[in-house]
């Protein structure tokens, strides 16, 4: 690497007001021109944190201590002023709320140019630009809240195009985006880094799209540090068990060849995207003897295996063994006739008919604006519905007293800071649990059981506002089981976690939907409905478009194009696979040979 560098971040350590350690610890890479350098690493390893200590923001904004360095185009980011960092570095948030302030689509993708003091002819060049590449020119017009939360992610995104940074730096810039958004953006980055002189730092769980763009990867492990800095080949497919068994995410295509080599299919180098799974399954021949007993198998069971499942997917999973997961499900418990809903001048729903079933294990999925979270949200209360279009074991959600509701039907939002009330973590957990009426000693005794639970116990006196986005996720979590309502709604639940939180979460879900929770999740990660869900519902233009066993619903493609979706990276990679037709039929990492039941 040449002294030319973008970035250059030294043994950087960062301690929040109020915490005990660094997060991160110790992070040191280089960004160079013409990079695309992916940032991997477990939730709450500091890579947002890092990400905002780019453009000065921390420590200058949000204060904190500073050890170590962080030079951006050869000037110090702790001290040199964020307006002119600005100019060196575009930022997207993993929250794009935190970043939209004007009225209008336009405008908002204006504004970074504007305040750089660029001609106006130059402003409303980048600004077209930017938002036909997003797919927003058309929405121009309209306020950015009446965008749905993909919709907003992509504006974001927009306004960082705008700019025309040297270095953008974007965290989980795909999470709320369906799979044709995802890759719009990618398009849109590899655009970014054509001529070679801009670089990106991409902070991404979703790798199935983020390794084609890759050209390096920079690991940090739980505390923070660096553990691993190389091109895509040194370290994802070279060190995939070892970053499989630290905790964060890999391409469904490799978690699938890490089983499939298990079970004694000689697959080397390591795929990582479908098309080269599928290619490698072509040319491989018939499998090799599965490892002797005694092999570790950790580091190849994403779907069965975790290190340390929390003590309450333990009991759950124990308590729910007489509760088979495909048993048949009960009554209906909730009941959607006719429900029409507008957000402004726009209508969202448009007479829509849905029953689910107690037990049941449903993923509403959708394209971006399709209605997926203002139906979920209608069903919870969380907005209002006309009068009798929705009912939750037979009442309405809507007129219902919040604590009443609240047993029936436990919500978590899509941005987790929307339902946070108290000023410690304990609090927000306890806050439920005192709605209740239970005695204090309770109170404590139950919330401080979740907190180590959800792997919040050092974060207990900690305001919700200053977690790292997954352990934010884990605490609205908690926040919606606390009621032990029989119904969970989930928007995107598994947003900003890393893989074994994640799979904790899930298999959380899977205990307590095994005791008879009616879980219902909306989503954009088809493979994790492809998974978990034994129903898919697909939302498309405000309106029920198919509904059926997740099978079925994902074995007919041209539904799948319609609703502007894209099949699973699994079954893209295994569809019509010819040298071992055995698999496939398979869409399920869990069905894969070499896996754990």
């Amino acid at each position: 690497m040449t002294s030319a560098a973008l970035v250059h971040v030294r043994e950087l350590g960062v301690t929040h007001e109020g915490a005990d350690a660094a997060t991160p610890a110790a992070a040191t890479f280089r960004i160079a021109p013409g990079e695309v350098v992916l940032l991997l690493g477990p939730s709450g390893s500091g890579k947002s944190t890092l990400a905002l200590t780019l453009n000065g923001l921390i420590p200058q904004s949000v204060p904190a201590r500073i050890t170590g360095s962080v030079e951006v185009a050869g000037l110090d980011a702790t001290t040199t002023p964020v307006a002119r960092l600005s100019t060196h570095v575009g930022m997207v948030f993993q929250d794009p709320d935190a970043q939209l302030v004007t009225g209008t689509v336009l405008d908002e993708v204006a504004f970074g140019p504007e305040n750089l003091r660029m001609p106006v002819t130059d402003v409303l060049a980048r600004t077209e630009a930017a938002l036909r590449r997003v797919g927003l020119w058309e929405r121009r017009e309209d306020n950015p809240d009446r965008l749905s939360g993909g919709g907003r992610q992509r504006l974001a995104i927009a306004c960082a195009l705008a700019l025309g940074s040297p270095l953008l730096v974007l965290d989980e810039p795909t999470a709320n985006l369906d799979p044709r958004g995802i890759e719009d953006v990618y398009a849109a980055l590899r655009d970014v880094v054509t001529g070679g002189d801009r670089a990106i730092l991409l902070v991404e769980h979703n790798l199935d799209e983020a390794v084609a763009l890759t050209s390096r990867v920079v690991v940090l492990d739980a505390t923070g540090r660096t553990v691993a800095d190389g091109s895509v080949d040194d370290v994802l497919r070279a060190r995939a068990d070892e970053l499989h068994e630290l905790g964060v995410w890999l391409p469904v295509s490799a978690l699938a060849a890490l089983r499939l080599r298990a079970a004694g299919y000689a697959l080397d180098p390591l795929p990582l995207t479908p098309e080269e799974l599928r290619a490698a399954l072509e040319r491989c021949p018939a499998p090799m003897p599965a490892p002797a007993s005694g092999t570790s198998e950790n580091r190849t069971n994403f779907g069965g295996f975790r290190p340390n499942p929390p003590k309450f997917a333990q009991d759950s999973e124990v308590r729910g063994r007489e509760r088979p997961r495909d048993a048949s499900p009960g009554p209906a418990i909730v009941e959607v006739r006719g429900l029409t809903l507008a957000r402004g001048r726009t209508r969202v729903l448009h007479d829509v008919d849905l029953t689910v079933r107690a037990g049941e294990f449903v993923a509403i999925v959708g394209a971006n604006g399709a209605g997926k979270t203002s139906l979920l949200q209608a069903i919870a209360g969380v907005i209002p519905a006309p009068r009798g279009t929705v009912r939750i074991d037979g009442t309405d959600p809507a007129r219902t007293r919040l604590r009443a509701r609240a047993r029936r039907i436990g919500f978590v939002f899509q941005n987790p800071e929307h339902q946070f009330l108290a000023r410690t973590a304990f609090d927000e957990l306890a806050h439920g649990l005192r709605l209740q009426g239970l005695p204090e000693d309770e109170v404590r005794d139950r919330a401080t059981d979740l907190l180590e639970r959800f792997g919040l116990d050092g974060q207990a006196d900690r305001h919700p506002f200053l977690l790292s986005g997954g352990q934010k996720r884990r605490l609205s979590v908690g926040t919606a089981l606390v009621a032990a309502a029989p119904v969970l709604a989930l928007d995107e639940p598994t947003f900003g976690q890393d893989r074994a939180r994640a799979e904790e979460l899930l298999q959380l879900l899977r205990g307590l939907h095994a005791d008879g929770t009616t879980v219902i999740v909306v989503t954009h990660d088809l493979q994790l409905v492809t998974e978990h869900a034994q129903r898919t519902v697909v939302v498309a233009d405000g309106r029920i478009a198919a509904d059926g066993a997740t099978a079925t619903v994902f074995a007919d493609e041209a539904l799948i194009e319609r609703a502007g979706l894209r099949p699973p990276p699994l079954r893209r990679a295994l569809r019509g696979l010819h040298r071992h037709p055995s698999l496939a039929a398979v869409a399920r990492l869990a069905d894969l040979p070499g896996s754990i039941a």
